[in-house]
Order: structure tokens, then sequence, then C-alpha cells
């Protein structure tokens, strides 16, 4: 059966779908609004804690898993495991594949939208009261969402190679092109230092334990952790790939992506707000690439072209991660249930289309419905970064640490003590998982509770 499977065609190609999955609206969207809401670099420093001594351990060992099973999410716990009830893990993951796609793809619509006006040359309309009277509309915003989900679905029903691999490939190139020319803009303008200050220089006074979770949450939402989308793809990928440093590679490039993002928008926004003598409005939250961005670029010299490149790279973003949310629910649909690849794309587009509607509507019409205060769109964008990526991080850590056999895990990693990783490197990322790992995500969600 496992000889049936599709995999990635070139190491190439395998890269360049693994960092897409990572880089999206996470990097884009998520990132330098967080940086914002957080007091800049502080929280920044504090993200890239956590990704190099948290996240890079568990993402190698989500990729282990994926690649030393072949299987789906589901799939891989149940294969490895002794105790069946460890196969809920997998079960977690879709679902937290799928609660996130049910938000991301309102988003992933704004997008569409916005690069749509942004061609039509219409930022100066483009203010807050545009942005809300759009996204709390009944039909608009619905229709966008299902156009970016179609989007979505019309890459993976190509397949593995002919879908995900060739997309990647091709739309990875242009968002690292696309978003350094932003980037390079951004800080030539007059009064931009000012935002590289505030990325880089950090006020240690702005952390709190609500900042540290958020960073945390951040560090499993951009590198997509947690949610059974690098295990999906690692199972994808040829026996022969050096995990360590393809698990390197991935982290990197996605810390650099955020980074060079937050580079590409905060100082923009500082250089506008200190030629209009204004504050900057770095904290207006969810609103910043929608709300603040749009005035920055019409504020902007050459301002329309800046707006067209950055809206078909958030654009891009979006699509490349959304596909690997999907892409982990189609998978255990084609295994786990025996459906085609052509039916399980488009059970996964009406069930995240149906979600992905009433998220959009409770910007509007289903505003006044509240869980735990949140309305629904703000409650799923939290219980995915915050409870169910690390949620489902912290048990992928304890089944690998303390159900899962070391000697297989280290084999895995090593490639059957092939690849030349030295056993001093495979074994502190052992131990980092094994007790590091959970003690910190515990402590972090307590202390959020607590402080």
């Amino acid at each position: 059966e496992n000889m049936k499977r599709e995999n990635f065609g070139s190491r190439f190609g395998a890269l360049m779908a693994m960092v897409g999955s990572a880089v999206g609206l996470g990097n884009m969207w998520r990132f330098p609004y967080l940086v914002g809401k957080n007091g800049g670099a502080a929280f920044i420093l504090v993200y890239l804690l956590f990704v190099v001594f948290l996240c890079l351990p568990i993402l190698v060992s989500e990729y282990a898993l994926g690649r030393r099973t072949q299987k789906n999410a589901f799939g891989a716990f149940k294969m490895l495991s002794k105790n069946k009830s460890w196969s809920l893990i997998g079960i977690f993951a879709v679902l937290a594949a799928v609660c996130v796609l049910s938000f991301y793809c309102v988003v992933g619509g704004w997008s569409v939208k916005y690069l749509v006006e942004s061609c039509k040359f219409n930022m100066p309309i483009l203010d807050s009261s545009y942005f809300t009277g759009f996204i709390s509309s009944s039909f608009a915003p619905v229709i966008y969402t299902l156009i970016f989900l179609a989007l979505t679905g019309s890459v993976l029903v190509l397949g593995i190679q002919k879908g995900i691999e060739r997309f990647s490939k091709v739309m990875m190139l242009l968002l690292c092109l696309l978003i350094i020319l932003i980037a390079i803009r951004s800080v030539t303008l007059p009064g931009a230092m000012e935002g590289m200050k505030y990325l880089f220089v950090p006020n240690l006074n702005a952390l709190n334990g609500k900042a540290l979770l958020e960073a945390l949450g951040q560090s499993f939402f951009s590198l997509s952790i947690g949610c059974g989308t690098v295990l999906t793809y690692a199972s994808y990928v040829s026996k022969k790939e050096n995990i360590i440093t393809t698990s390197f590679m991935v982290a990197a490039f996605d810390t650099l992506f955020a980074l060079v993002a937050g580079i590409a928008i905060i100082p923009a926004v500082f250089a506008i707000a200190y030629m209009n003598g204004a504050t900057p409005e770095i904290g207006a939250g969810p609103g910043l690439v929608f709300i603040t961005l749009p005035s920055v670029f019409n504020a902007m010299p050459m301002g329309n072209i800046v707006a067209i490149l950055f809206f078909v790279t958030l654009l891009i973003a979006a699509i490349t991660s959304a596909i690997s949310l999907m892409e982990t629910f189609v998978t255990y649909e084609i295994e786990e249930w025996k459906l085609s690849r052509t039916k399980s794309v488009l059970l996964a587009f009406a069930i995240c289309s149906v979600l992905g509607i009433i998220c959009s509507l409770s910007q509007g019409v289903l505003s006044n419905v509240r869980l735990f205060g949140y309305n629904i769109f703000d409650f799923f964008d939290k219980l995915s970064a915050n409870v169910l990526m690390t949620g489902g991080g912290l048990l992928l850590v304890l089944f690998v640490g303390w159900s899962m056999k070391k000697e297989d895990y280290i084999d895995e990693l090593s490639n059957g003590h092939t690849n030349g990783v030295p056993v001093w490197l495979l074994t502190t990322i052992y131990y980092l998982v094994k007790f590091v790992a959970p003690i910190t995500i515990i402590a972090v969600m307590l202390g959020n509770f607590i402080l």
C-alpha cells in the first residue's frame, strides 16, 4: 500500500513544500501585529528562543514520525504506538488543521479582496471604516473566503508532484523576491529607522505572561507544529533526506521570512507616522495589514505598485500554508476513509467552507455569538495557536519522549546512523524533547492563567 503512495519528486521540491507550509499568514499577518502588540524586539527575542530550543526539536520529531511511517497523522501514531489511545493524537492533529484552516481561509479571502482593490488602485478608500464594513458584510467576505478555498483545493486535486510540489517550487521563489523588494522599499523611507529600533532593540519591560504565551503560540503557528502538516508532508519525503538539516533549513527560512516581513511592515508604519507627525499604529491588532498598511501605501511614493506586490505576496504565503493544512485532512481521508483524492478534496472544501462561513459571519451578523468572551473568528484563532497547536505539540513530545523507543527515534534522525550527524546532537535533541519541551509548554500555558 505504501508503494502506491505518491512522494515528492525532488529534494528541492520537498524542501520548498515544507518551507511553504511554514511560511504563511503567520509570518505576514499574525507576526507583525503580535510584535506591535507585545513590545517589539523583546517579543521577537522570546520568539526566537522558543523556535531554537523548543520548536526546532519538536519540528524534527514530527518530521521523523511522518517519514518513518509514511502515513497520515492518525495512521502514524496508530502504527508506532502499542497503546492505541496514542493514535488519538493523530485525530487531535487533523482536527487542529481543520480548525486553523477554518479561520485562516477567512483572512485568505481578505487578502484576495485587497489584492483586487490594489490592482484597481483603490488604496485611498481602504481605511478602517472600509475594512470594518467589508468584513462585517454577510456576502462579500464569504464569497472571497470560498474563492480562497477553491484556489487551495485546485492545487491539491492535482496531487503531490504536479500540484503541491510544482506550485511550491515556483511560488516560494517568487515570494522571497517580492518580500525582499518590499522590505528594501520600507527601510528606505524617511523615519523608518525608528521602526527598525522598535524591531531590534529589546525592551524587556514589555513582556508579561500573556506575551510569553503568544510568543509560544506564534512559534508553533508559524512553523505549523502540532497540527499534522509537518508529519503529513514528511510522509512524502525520501528516506535518504537528512531530517536534521532539512528541519533546520525550514525553521531558519521561516524565521528569517518572519523577520523580513516585520521589516517590510513595521518601519513603513513608523515612516508614514513620522511624515504625518502622528503616533505609529503598530498595535492595531489583526487589522494592521488591512487597515494601517493601505494608508501607508497611499502615502508612500509608488505606493500603488508596492501595495500590489504586497498583497500578491500575502496571497501566495496564505495559499502555500493553506495547502498543507487541507492536505493533512485530505491525506487522512484518502488513507483512513479510502476516498479518492478528488472526493477527499471536495469533502475537505465543503467542511472548511461551512466553518469558514461561520467564522466570517462572526465579524458581522453572528458577532453577538460569544465563546469564552471571543467572537467565533477570534475564538478559533486563540484556540488554534494557544491550545490546539501547543497542546498537539505537547502530546507529540510526550509520545516521542515517553512512548516511542529511543533507539527508533535516533535511528530515524540519523538515517540508520549513515548521515554523519553526531551522536551527542541526536541525544541532546532527544532529551530536549523528552524533558525540556513538555515542561516549558506546560509552564507557559499554566503561567498564562496564573499571572
